[in-house]
């Protein structure tokens, strides 16, 4: 059997990104399958200096034009069967990331791409570089089947090079609820929380509101949000937005039932936040949000979900799975989370709900789905080529 070679493109650990953590989840899953030998990461910088480990291949200036000319060349003359592109805007050089489109038209080996964001409203250049990557790819990636149709509609891309993939979630095997309530000393406490990078679009403001009519019923009821500034945010405007939550926590008197936990999560600290949870939130402010891998985790881990109604809660949450306040509306999540609260049948029913989607989205399963579409590609261009594989 002849083992195949994959690179990615994105972001690489020990960089602090979410694009990072999710090539290094998928790589570590294939990694782990006989017919690929370990796959490799071409790592875009964002003018700093990380040190990287052995599985990157080559470094990519972001802000460099050259770079990804010579990256191509470089990937035409190795052994790499596929690269994989994983497209988020602001990781690529240029106006709203252009530069990528310099590596993807001289490269001459296969290529698919994941599409992070989806946006509704693109401006031409965002759409035009889309529909260009798009184009040239065997094909792209959405992990959101209602995204499907603005990438049919709005930026024009042959229904047949789309397909849709959940968003992985590690496992990580951990201790029960009650477990971990007792060993951090919380078994008297009913647990809400929300994790990732902070930044003002996380609505996190509207949560801390809402605390404070829940704790007048729910006294025991404890808000944890977990996670550093979001180093772009922090870069350019400091702790703005974390002092002014909390500064929203003093002046409601919710010092003993919202707490901030400000460092960057491992990832089985992430999955144990999430077990530890009653009800986990993500009060976004964005509506066109095409994915959350917040969410994702949620979802994975069976919690009861709380959102907004963003383009990806909507469907995640469908039939059951969870609850949609409004945005920007405290009273609406102070509702829902009294609800739950109050009803732990409900709690139950929808935690089933929610697990038994999650259990398909565990990376084992949805790696396959990748290593799947890896083999067809790879097969396409050999025989597109005339060889026999």
């Amino acid at each position: 059997m002849i083992k195949r070679n994959v690179a990615f493109l994105g972001t690489s650990l020990p960089r602090e990104c979410g694009l990072a953590t999710f090539s290094q989840d998928l790589m570590d899953e294939i990694k782990e399958m006989n017919d690929f030998n370990l796959p490799r990461i071409i790592a875009v910088n964002n003018d700093k200096s990380y040190v990287y480990g052995n599985q990157v291949m080559g470094v990519i200036d972001q802000h460099n034009r050259a770079d990804y000319s010579k990256i191509a060349k470089e990937l035409n003359h190795s052994n790499i069967d596929l690269l994989v592109i994983q497209h988020e805007f602001g990781i690529y050089g240029g106006e709203s990331g252009e530069y990528v489109l310099e590596l993807a038209e001289k490269l001459k080996i296969p290529f698919i791409v994941i599409f992070h964001t989806v946006l509704s409203e693109p401006s031409p250049k965002q759409c035009f570089i889309m529909k260009r990557l798009a184009d040239l790819s065997f094909k792209v990636i959405t992990m959101v089947q209602n995204k499907v149709k603005d990438l049919l509609e709005v930026y024009n891309i042959d229904c047949d090079k789309i397909q849709m993939i959940h968003h992985g979630v590690p496992f990580v095997d951990t201790e029960s609820r009650m477990k971990l309530k007792e060993r951090y000393g919380y078994s008297h406490r009913q647990i809400l929380s929300t994790f990732g990078f902070l930044s003002p679009g996380k609505g996190i403001e509207y949560a801390i509101q809402a605390m404070s009519g829940v704790v007048a019923k729910h006294p025991e009821a404890l808000y944890m949000i977990w996670g550093k500034t979001h180093p772009v945010v922090k870069q350019e405007v400091g702790e703005v937005y974390r002092q002014k939550l909390m500064d929203l926590v003093a002046e409601l008197n919710l010092e003993q039932n919202v707490v901030f936990v400000d460092k960057h999560l491992t990832q089985e600290e992430v999955v144990q936040s999430l077990v530890l949870s009653d009800i986990y939130m993500t009060p976004y402010l964005g509506k066109d949000q095409a994915v959350s891998g917040t969410l994702a985790y949620g979802i994975g881990y069976g919690r009861v979900i709380i959102s907004t109604p963003y383009r990806y809660a909507v469907e995640m949450l469908a039939e059951g799975r969870g609850l949609l306040a409004d945005f920007h509306d405290s009273a609406s999540l102070e509702t829902h989370i009294l609800n739950i609260l109050d009803h732990p049948e409900l709690k139950n029913e929808m935690e089933n709900k929610t697990l038994a989607l999650g259990s398909t989205m565990m990376w084992n399963e949805v790696a396959k789905s990748y290593a799947a579409l890896f083999h067809e590609t790879i097969t396409a261009s050999y025989v597109i080529k005339g060889s026999a594989v």
